[in-house]
């Protein structure tokens, strides 16, 4: 029985992932999430339905269409392998539970986030706006959250962030972080509480600075470079909930 539901929960996590990728090319465009189905973005024809099995139609169609073989991005699968990998360890750590599955819903809001923010450089209100709300009560009613250590979360995580960019703006005349930052560590702030955003904040920057200037001296920028930073608070997110315990621990220096 074990075996059966990591089986289910991973191929569900599948599916989901692939929905996922629906959101992540067609948010930005603001088109129908539903209509046209999915097709394939070269020729525009509909997939059909034994070519959209997450991961392994993409594996016997060679990465190609099978009505045009133009390349089709391997990010498709590789949401869909993350989505089910994520799926599999939230449900090894929470089970059938509330706390999975407002988790998973978690995770894959931030997965579109990333996905989108890499692209596009913009967080769409449509996710983190709403998602504030949502995973605040989330948080306080199936993660046994304290409604102030929920509320709290929200108010320093939105705040903190948008006095960086007032100050950051003030010393160097120009923006060096979106309101979309903003309002993403609002919305990880609520869900995971006040106590998660020391470690999620030294994580991201952390990453983000390795991963920007990595990314600046192959391409020759100047350190005016725009690096996104929602897929580096996504990430931290996501490992707090898996070793955020762990990392408080560390910083009281508790057994």
């Amino acid at each position: 029985m074990t075996l059966f539901m990591n089986i289910f929960i991973t191929v569900l996590g599948a599916a989901l992932g692939s929905f996922l990728n629906v959101l992540i090319y067609r948010l930005p465009e603001e088109t129908s999430i539903i209509l046209p189905a999915s097709h394939c973005p070269h020729c525009r024809k509909a997939i059909r339905f034994y070519d959209n099995i997450p991961v392994i139609s993409y594996i016997l169609l060679k990465g190609r269409c099978r009505e045009c073989h133009e390349k089709i991005s391997f990010r498709y699968p590789l949401v869909e392998l993350i989505t089910a990998i994520l799926s599999l360890l939230l449900f090894l750590k929470f089970g059938l539970t509330f706390q999975y599955l407002f988790s998973f819903i978690f995770v894959c809001a931030l997965m579109v986030i990333t996905f989108i923010d890499l692209d596009h450089q913009i967080i769409p209100d449509v996710i983190t706006l709403p998602g504030i709300p949502i995973f605040f009560l989330a948080a306080v009613f199936a993660m046994n959250l304290r409604f102030l250590d929920a509320f709290l979360g929200f108010l320093i995580g939105g705040g903190c962030l948008y006095g960086i960019a007032v100050i950051y703006e003030w010393v160097t005349k120009r923006e060096g972080m979106g309101g979309g930052d903003i309002k993403l560590l609002a919305m990880i702030g609520a869900f995971l509480g006040w106590q998660s955003l020391l470690f999620v904040l030294l994580v991201s920057s952390l990453l983000g600075a390795v991963v920007g200037i990595s990314v600046m001296m192959v391409k020759g920028q100047d350190m005016k470079y725009a690096v996104p930073f929602g897929p580096f608070l996504s990430f931290a997110a996501v490992a707090y909930i898996f070793f955020g315990d762990y990392a408080i621990r560390l910083f009281l220096f508790m057994p």
